[in-house]
């Protein structure tokens, strides 16, 4: 049963009440704002802006506009500076809680000396360290109708994976890396600890900060049981402006979401709260008429490319973040206690592919997780870092499938002839839409706990000790035979992870090196519970499974900075990864057949390129990325769609199709990928990217010592030829003075590839290449921001695994709205 939206109304009261309490809270800091131009009168964007002798500073806003918090009363020195300014210094005297300061700054040629004060940018540090990241800033994206995942599908070098429209099952593709090879971290916690209705389906991008996206070797904070790379989505914290934001958005096939966030900090005693909600609603009613859509007629014969709409594929989630604690206080830079919950219901429209459609079939999933985090800056000693993320999570997924009628994508059943006359086809006695009538209970219960100690040896030398401890607790549940209750499969995974880092810095920082080791201990247990005939009674006799992992693994980055903005990035890693829960006993939810015999994989990656900028000539800036990577694969975990699965009872209608997780022998993957952004006078930003591979089956020989028939092929079901483009231009005191127009343009291209072994036109997913447009209006005062988005505005054929066909052209409009900004 799904939770009440009453979970955000009471968000909206608590926060309000700390609104309340903060009005009444006095002060000897203050905050100034104002907004910087130049002598002609056009707003300054992305100048330094910061109090002399103090570290108060921020940037100017796209708009010109700046914000300065907690600056303490008397006389104070502003400083303003830039590469593409002259610097300026002014006096102000601070002696009331709130000031106005605006400034006029002169252009000027780029100043070597002023770039070498210009501090980097915390996007900038991260894909300067060695690793092969990007960063994705959501501050424009929060604006518009856009989710995360669609954000992760433009970055380069990623496809996400999802099997229809919003709700539906979502796996992540990192140049041909995917499944349990990529971690998919919330605040470098594996997002699945907090179960399927609360993930990148659902968080918006106005919750997030940033998103890194590693590829190959990862930072020693996410140390995991991980060898292709990661996406790690970093949640908004900063508490120096205590706000309550919200947004609502309504669209095609009836879509509705809905999110709310707050935050408040008290300056004196360091108290602080954050609190965020998220509703989301849709028919998902979007019409499919590909090559993989068809209609069974009363005959038999199929007729191909069929037009209909999807039914049977609802999707309600509803979701609340809340915590709790301090920030930058003497014993903690953070502590915080929180607490998850989330709901979702989903229908379930079909199996791994559009082989038929389902009606009846639904899963509900339910998550309570509390979480406790900590992190201190020279803890007990100067040098020593400290910080702890734990997590315990109690998870329900719940799937029903009772109903035996054979449908069709005209919504009807399906018919046949008989006796000379059209008439529905029967229902099979005891079948639901997926095999034999089920209702399907798993329970899960799961700790999951990062605990990192880092030591500054002496500056540009860190050592980092990282135990990483996850475990799985999982019970099976048949609820359509109550008297088989105590017929329960119970399984259990353990995973501990112990890594050791260290960094360190030459050449006057110019060379950065990051060394790892880690050792891998999985344990996986499962007890099966079989009927057998004893003196001719039947007995449950529990039979317990049990194997046990260690491996070893290590891996290396390096960065050189050539010259100027010119770096030179590189890494190598030889590790193991292990199967998750989900890949070795199965997701009835998502069609997936267990597999216990899964072995780990293991993979030796090695990654080299460069990244270049930004460049500035005047008004033009240019930004150059570029990568070439080699991987080579043993024992690849990859999924398989399982062909023609003839469930009993329906042999004459042997179309069901679902999957599991294999072991693959050896593979090869070569490729490369790069990026190119420009932006002009701080109006236009372009964005280009690209990314090129293969990834090829190298078991040359089977197990009977024969040539193999598969050797050399493509791996089937995985896009390796990508490339997206967007441009985005600016118009200031558009209709109204200090408002901010912004127009925008995406496109998309995803080449054909495979969409199972077989080789023939049919069982190949055709060329992709869809085309977006938007627009937003931020009102004069800042606080409210309406935008526009056409996607996939002419109508082209889109899919995704197994050629199931994602929704065609949609229009949606959305509001964000400050409630309010208070000190």
């Amino acid at each position: 049963m799904l939770l009440k939206p009453s979970l955000l109304l009471t968000a909206i009261v608590t926060l309000l009440h700390f609104y309340t309490f903060a009005q009444t809270t006095g002060s000897k800091t203050a905050t100034i704002k104002g907004k910087i131009s130049d002598d002609k009168g056009s707003v300054v964007s992305f100048v330094t802006i910061r109090v002399n002798g103090t570290s108060i500073a921020t940037f100017s806003d796209t708009d010109g506009t700046f914000t300065l918090k907690e600056v303490p009363y008397g006389h104070q020195e502003i400083m303003i500076t830039s590469v593409e300014i002259k610097a300026k210094t002014a006096k102000f005297h601070v002696h009331k809680p709130a000031h106005e300061f605006n400034a006029v700054v002169t252009k000027t040629a780029q100043d070597l000396n002023e770039v070498q004060i210009v501090q980097k940018t915390e996007k900038k540090q991260i894909e300067t360290q060695g690793f092969a990241v990007a960063v994705i800033e959501t501050k424009e994206a929060s604006l518009r109708n856009l989710t995360t995942n669609e954000l992760l599908d433009r970055a380069v070098g990623v496809r996400v994976r999802q099997n229809g429209g919003i709700g539906s099952r979502v796996e992540y593709n990192l140049n041909g890396m995917s499944g349990s090879a990529v971690g998919i971290f919330l605040d470098g916690i594996e997002i699945s600890t907090y179960g399927s209705s609360f993930n990148l389906n659902n968080i918006p991008p106005a919750m997030i900060e940033r998103i890194e996206v590693y590829k190959g070797v990862l930072p020693s904070h996410l140390t995991g049981d991980y060898v292709g790379g990661a996406i790690n989505v970093v949640l908004k914290k900063d508490a120096s402006q205590n706000n309550i934001t919200a947004a609502v958005a309504y669209g095609s096939f009836n879509t509705f979401q809905a999110d709310l966030s707050g935050i408040y900090r008290n300056k004196q005693t360091g108290f602080t709260t954050r609190a965020s909600g998220f509703y989301t609603y849709t028919d998902n009613s979007y019409t499919t008429w590909g090559k993989f859509s068809k209609f069974v007629h009363p005959d038999r014969t199929l007729e191909r490319y069929y037009r209909a709409k999807r039914f049977n594929n609802a999707y309600k989630s509803i979701g609340g973040r809340f915590e709790i604690g301090f920030t930058n206080v003497k014993w903690a830079d953070q502590f915080f206690l929180g607490y998850n919950i989330s709901d979702t219901y989903s229908e379930i429209p079909h199996g791994t592919t559009m082989a038929r459609p389902y009606v009846g079939r639904f899963g509900e999933y339910q998550a309570h997780v509390v979480s406790l985090n900590y992190n201190k800056n020279n803890f007990l000693v100067k040098g020593l870092a400290v910080n702890v993320n734990a997590v315990r999570s109690y998870r329900s997924t719940y799937v029903q499938d009772t109903v035996g009628q054979v449908y069709n994508w005209d919504g009807n059943p399906r018919m046949l002839i008989r006796n000379g006359e059209v008439v529905p086809v029967p229902p099979t006695p005891g079948m639901g839409q997926q095999g034999a009538k089920s209702i399907v209970e798993v329970n899960r219960q799961i700790t999951n706990m990062r605990s990192n100690l880092g030591y500054t040896l002496f500056p540009g030398h860190r050592i980092s000790l990282n135990h990483k401890l996850e475990t799985t607790d999982r019970d099976d549940n048949d609820l359509l035979n109550p008297e088989r209750k105590e017929m329960v499969t119970v399984s259990s995974v353990m995973n501990n992870i112990l890594a050791l880092n260290y960094e360190a810095q030459f050449l006057s920082d110019k060379l950065k090196t990051n060394l790892l080791g880690k050792y891998t201990s999985n344990r996986t247990i499962q007890t099966r519970p079989e009927l057998i005939e004893q003196n001719s009674e039947n007995v449950i006799n529990r039979v317990r499974n049990k194997t046990v992992n260690h491996n070893r693994g290590y891996g290396a980055t390096v960065s050189y900075n050539v010259f100027s903005k010119m770096y030179i990035i590189g890494s190598t890693q030889n590790a193991y990864v292990t199967a998750t829960e989900n890949q070795l006993y199965g997701d009835p939810e998502n069609n997936i057949l267990e597999n216990p015999g899964l072995i780990p994989e293991k993979n030796i990656n090695y990654n080299l390129g460069f990244r270049h900028g930004p460049v500035q000539l005047g008004k033009h800036k240019l930004t150059l990325y570029a990568s070439a990577f080699w991987r080579n694969g043993f024992d690849k975990i990859t999924q398989q769609a399982v062909e023609n699965a003839i469930v009993p009872g329906r042999e004459s209608d042997a179309d069901i199709q679902v999957t599991k997780y294999v072991n693959l022998g050896r593979t090869q993957s070569r490729g490369f990928e790069g990026e190119v952004i420009y932006v002009y006078d701080n109006r236009l930003n372009a964005l280009f990217n690209f990314s090129k591979f293969n990834t090829l089956f190298k078991q040359e020989f089977d197990q009977k010592g024969n040539p193999h028939d598969l050797y050399n092929l493509q791996l089937p079901n995985e896009p390796f030829f990508t490339m997206n483009g967007s441009v985005q231009y600016r118009l200031n005191d558009k209709f109204q003075k200090n408002s901010i127009l912004n127009f925008y343009y995406n496109t998309g291209f995803v080449g054909a590839f495979g969409t199972v072994w077989m080789e023939s036109e049919w069982f190949t997913t055709p060329t992709q290449f869809y085309h977006d447009f938007g627009a937003s209006y931020r009102f004069p005062n800042g606080k409210m921001v309406a935008s526009f988005d056409l996607k996939n505005m002419l109508n082209a054929e889109m899919y995704d695994n197994f050629g199931v066909q994602k929704p065609g052209r949609s229009i949606s409009v959305k509001l964000n709205y400050t409630i309010s900004k208070f000190l």
